[in-house]
């Protein structure tokens, strides 16, 4: 059954005059008549649909726009025109799958259906399964070359994600953004969207205004200039995730929170809503809620390799070590960047190390990285650490000498290699190491106090230990082990009370660091009196 013409005009003049909420009515008021016209059932679903994505609406009518529909499916089961309506809807939803579901019932019943294949390509883009994206946005072009702008826009787009590799893609990735610019104005849904985008425009100086009070930190303001924006365009979504962030620096996360969940209710799928209220979470110590989170934006882009890196830190933290090294594995197949999958190979390899004592696998990552990353010192600092763990001194002296052909003047390494040294025996090889190190930075606590302890123990040199651990302290006052073996010089002269006020001084910094095994201070504190 079809829409009576009067009917008909009533509804698109008050449409066309902006007063949707009338034209919604109207429709209504039709069905109370004719509750079974699906014509007036599809039209009502465009209306639902037209106000869920209007900027200036508060509201949220999808739910309502999807039943309409599904409801004129009941006269109509064959209509492609249907199930592309209820995909769009549940793709603004954020229910990719069931998008999906539908817009593949769609091109079935019309294979030609151009716009479904469009949605289509859309849809996996989403979902970053790039593959039936760039096929379903081929067949959009096939079934309408000529008013495809938005399908040429898309494979442009797709071509050049994997440019990186491929010089093809990246003149395919230019000819088709040609041949978008140049179908532009037939296509109504490209020439919608550009509308919709100038429209835009309207918030630049509201942004601009936002942008310049947050840099000049009269957050309050920026505040007021937001939510005053906020009341005329309710449906903006930007305007509450840069609210948020206002929130977030001040460090009012619950309003912050707030705002971004608000963003993400109104657009399902705004990835950087989703990250934003990740990080508020972070920042407040909410962890459970920020891994809930996460989650939710795997769900909607499993191929995400910084989300996957996120997600394995928080739960790194919380102890979760299994699904943490799970994540952070993901991460690293997922991303093409050999600068970003090396650090996350060495964080991989420390969580390995750290975490779950398993030192081949944490070597195995370090040398991934290695691969990705030769001339990144702090691979060679943490690898040389694994073997070092392992009790393989050999290969740890090889890796750090080799560090040291790339940066011959790293403090560290000399450091390191020192300590090596000291480990086989070899004082004055470590020695050597250690005077280097302090060459290269004056200030390096930990070469003075291990200096310390090879003069103090190694070689009986009271004195000259008791002036490394002065200097160690006195670069680091909260370096608790330079205390403790300080004190331990100075009991070796007979001043037992300085000692034991040294002491007494690594004890209070010793339950913050957690360097020494407390009892050991106490035994020697009371050894100093029996």
């Amino acid at each position: 059954m079809t829409i009576t013409k009067k009917l008909e005009k009533k509804i698109n003049k008050e449409y066309k005059t902006g007063n949707v909420k009338s034209a919604i009515e109207l429709c209504q008021i039709g069905l109370q008549d004719d509750p079974t016209n699906a014509d007036l059932h599809v039209r009502l679903g465009d209306l639902y649909l037209a106000w869920h994505l209007d900027i200036h609406n508060s509201c949220q009518y999808i739910d309502e726009a999807i039943t309409e529909y599904q409801r004129a499916l009941e006269s109509y089961i064959d209509s492609a025109e249907l199930y592309f309506k209820i995909g769009q809807a549940q793709f603004f939803k954020g229910d990719l799958d069931k998008a999906i579901n539908y817009l593949d019932m769609s091109v079935s019943k019309n294979p030609k259906l151009s716009k479904a294949y469009y949605l289509l390509a859309e849809t996996y883009t989403k979902r970053a399964r790039f593959l039936e994206a760039s096929m379903n946005a081929k067949n959009a072009v096939k079934t309408a070359p000529f008013r495809n702008s938005c399908a040429h826009f898309l494979l442009s787009e797709l071509y050049r994600i994997s440019s990186l590799r491929n010089f093809k893609n990246y003149f395919m990735s230019k000819f088709e953004f040609v041949l978008s610019v140049l179908t532009l104005p037939f296509d109504k849904i490209a020439v919608g969207n550009v509308i919709r985008t100038l429209s835009y425009l309207q918030f630049f100086p509201v942004l601009i205004k936002g942008f310049y009070e947050v840099k000049t930190r009269g957050l309050s303001r920026a505040i007021e200039t937001y939510a005053s924006a906020i009341e005329k365009a309710p449906g903006f979504v930007p305007l509450y995730c840069l609210l948020g962030d206002v929130y977030r620096n001040l460090g009012q996360f619950d309003d912050a929170v707030t705002e971004y969940k608000m963003a993400i209710w109104l657009d399902s799928l705004n990835i950087p809503a989703y990250r934003s209220l990740c990080l508020a979470y972070e920042e407040q110590g909410d962890y459970d809620s920020a891994i809930e989170v996460y989650e939710k934006l795997i769900k909607i882009m499993p191929n995400m390799p910084d989300v996957h890196s996120n997600l394995a830190n928080i739960l790194y933290v919380k102890g979760d070590i299994e699904n943490a090294i799970s994540h952070f594995q993901t991460a690293v197949t997922l991303n093409p960047k050999k600068q970003w999958t090396s650090i996350i190979n060495q964080t991989l390899g420390f969580v390995y190390q750290e975490g779950k004592q398993d030192l081949n696998a944490a070597i195995s990552s370090y040398q991934s990285a290695y691969l990705l990353t030769p001339n990144d010192i702090d691979i060679y600092i943490n690898l040389g650490s694994a073997f070092y763990d392992k009790e393989d001194i050999d290969n740890a002296l090889t890796v750090y000498r080799n560090a040291l052909n790339l940066e011959p003047e790293n403090a560290q390494i000399h450091c390191n290699l020192g300590f090596l040294f000291w480990g086989k025996g070899d004082i004055d090889e470590a020695l050597k190491e250690y005077e280097l190190a302090i060459r290269y930075k004056h200030d390096y606590d930990i070469a003075y106090n291990n200096m310390g302890v090879i003069y103090l123990d190694d070689l009986g040199r009271v004195k000259q230990a008791i002036d490394l651990f002065k200097k160690s302290v006195e670069y680091n006052p909260n370096y608790a082990l330079a205390h403790f073996n300080l004190a331990r010089a100075i009991a070796i002269t007979g001043d037992k009370i300085e000692a034991a006020k040294l002491y007494q001084i690594a004890q209070d910094i010793n339950k913050v660091t957690n360097e020494i095994d407390p009892q050991e201070i106490l035994d020697k504190i009371n050894s100093l009196f029996n």
